[in-house]
């Protein structure tokens, strides 16, 4: 349904699908007249006004014509077009099931008449054009190249040449057991270049007076400053460099041209003709790498699994999927289980899809404040007794400064594999003023942090670290500089899978009074990173790890104000209490 709706909108339209529609009218504890609402099992077409080709199964010549019908408007008209092949299954799912259980009187029916094949055969034979004979000689024959199909296909694949990673892919690999870093820093020059172009229009382009004010003179400011750059500035630099090399940026979701917290305005609309322009396809003449901008409709599974497929098709478009709150991926949970996750493993299919989604217990309630991390962090192949390597199936990351930010999303193009990454994207800190990065963060010879150490504490003096990913850092950081306490060092893990544990090791080793290790964390603990973090922590760097955050909860946060200022109160200071 979703992507029936999805289909013939700009940015999603791909000129028109053959839908095959196998009706055989029943699920077997379900008759027809309860397996849905319409008539016929065609009737979404509708929705579109996609013609519908209903043909009898039982004649074989009426489905090729239908078949052949169905072809030619799709090429001529580039739409959609259904056929509808009414038809009857004459077996159950396996071989411990019998339809005659649920559905006695249509099976009688159905075992007391020929099979398709040899009500065809007995027609040719009545209209003299086959004999018995060759009827047999034909079925004969194919059953023999079948089972000689069968034969080969159980032989040894080793030897068989590999149809993955070819044409657009040849110069891509599977990602190996160890972990690489990659410089995707950027020269100064051209960073400044990407920054002033990225909020340039023509002189004629009626600019809305707030943006002006607030995103063009902003950023320029920004730019020309190079000591606060913010999140939007990060993303719109690693994306326009991205462009300048030559490759090509997808952003789709709901809203992303302005982004859900007006943070972006990576198209901009005349105030007078309600034309659109996007500055950064119009940095240099001939410029060969662009920005798509794809403002979804209202749907997650149909736009996610259509973006997972422009993931798969190219090496060199960097495609992103953002949320518009990080618990709308849920309604796009299939495509992320079958496809995302699985792919790789299941069919050699690489894929390089950005899922950013927003995440942060600010007081929104229950559908608002989590991007269930630990959902997506039970769907890695990561080990608890053992160390990661890049080759695990999705890589996910909680960043906590722009330049972070930047690194990784131009990282999922530069290094020379593709792999998922899930991007716990923020909200306050969009535009928290500690929450900004240098530009020089941004230069040559800068990559990824997995781990950000604490350059604020003294070494010599902390009994106590504190673990932490994401946002929640800067409210620890706060807590600490107002409590004045000297005794505790806060380490950010930045990269959750696969799990930093060499560069965790590095960082820890640097207090050698240390002798308290505590998880801490917004999230209730039957959520978030906990029980992902615990068991490597505590296996891999054999410290033992004690939690600090909200207790088990059903629902990811509460919807009653006092309360929830009451918890982020204890999740900031019971980490300084606890012993």
């Amino acid at each position: 349904q979703e992507c029936l709706v999805l289909s013939r909108t700009p940015h999603f339209e791909i000129g028109g699908t053959i839908h095959l529609v196998i009706n055989n009218q029943l699920g077997f504890t379900t008759p027809p007249s309860q397996g849905r609402s319409s008539r016929y099992c065609t009737d979404l077409a509708k929705t579109i006004s996609a013609p519908v080709i209903h043909v009898n199964g039982d004649n074989p010549e009426m489905v090729v014509r239908a078949a052949r019908i169905a072809f030619k408007y799709q090429r001529q008209f580039r739409k959609d077009v259904f056929v509808d092949l009414n038809c009857f299954r004459r077996w159950g799912h396996n071989e411990l099931d019998d339809p005659t259980f649920t559905n006695p009187l249509i099976y009688k029916i159905i075992q007391n008449r020929a099979s398709v094949p040899d009500q065809y055969a007995e027609k040719l034979v009545d209209l003299d054009i086959l004999t018995p004979e060759s009827i047999k000689n034909i079925v004969e024959s194919h059953t023999a190249w079948l089972n000689k199909t069968l034969k080969e296909s159980s032989k040894d694949i080793s030897a068989q040449s590999t149809t993955y990673l070819a044409g657009r892919w040849t110069k891509m690999k599977q990602a190996e057991a160890n972990i690489t870093q990659w410089d995707t820093g950027v020269k100064l020059d051209l960073l400044r270049f990407v920054g002033e172009k990225s909020v340039r229009v023509p002189s004629n382009f009626d600019i809305h007076p707030q943006l002006l004010k607030n995103h063009i003179q902003s950023r320029l400011k920004k730019i020309d400053n190079g000591n606060a750059l913010d999140w939007s500035t990060a993303e719109a630099l690693a994306v326009g460099s991205l462009l300048y090399q030559g490759y090509n940026v997808r952003i789709s979701g709901q809203d992303v041209g302005r982004g859900t917290f007006s943070q972006r305005h990576a198209m901009l609309v005349d105030q007078s003709t309600g034309a659109i322009f996007i500055p950064l396809n119009s940095m240099v003449d001939d410029q060969t790498g662009k920005l798509e901008v794809a403002n979804s409709i209202l749907s997650e599974e149909a736009v996610l699994g259509f973006e997972y497929g422009m993931s798969i098709t190219s090496p060199f478009t960097l495609p992103i999927w953002e949320a518009q709150f990080g618990d709308f991926f849920n309604g796009a949970q299939i495509v992320i289980d079958t496809y995302i996750t699985s792919g790789e493993a299941k069919w050699m299919l690489s894929s390089g899809l950005t899922m950013l989604l927003p995440h942060g217990y600010d007081g929104a309630g229950p559908e608002h404040s989590s991007c269930r991390l630990e959902r997506f962090l039970q769907l890695t192949d990561s080990k608890e007794n053992g160390v990661d390597g890049d080759d695990v199936n999705i890589h996910v990351a909680n960043p906590s400064e722009p330049a972070q930010y930047f690194h990784l999303l131009r990282r999922q193009m530069i290094r020379d594999y593709r792999k998922p990454l899930i991007v716990v994207a923020p909200k306050i800190l969009l535009r928290h003023p500690a929450a900004v990065s240098s530009l020089s963060d941004f230069e040559p010879r800068t990559s990824f942090k997995t781990i950000i150490g604490d350059d604020k504490a003294e070494k010599g003096n902390v009994t106590k670290i504190i673990l932490v990913s994401g946002k929640h850092y800067y409210a620890l950081d706060n807590y600490r500089e107002t409590s004045g306490d000297k005794n505790v060092a806060i380490i950010r893990v930045e990269n959750l899978c696969p799990f930093p544990v060499h560069e965790l090791l590095e960082e820890i080793a640097k207090y050698k009074h240390a002798k308290t290790f505590i998880w801490s964390q917004e999230e209730p603990r039957n959520m978030g990173a906990w029980s992902f973090i615990k068991p490597r922590f505590e296996n891999l760097c054999g410290r033992q790890l004690k939690y600090c955050g909200r207790k088990s909860m059903a629902a990811p946060a509460v919807g009653d104000g006092q309360m929830h200022q009451r918890e982020a109160n204890e999740v900031i200071v019971k980490p300084f209490t606890l012993k």
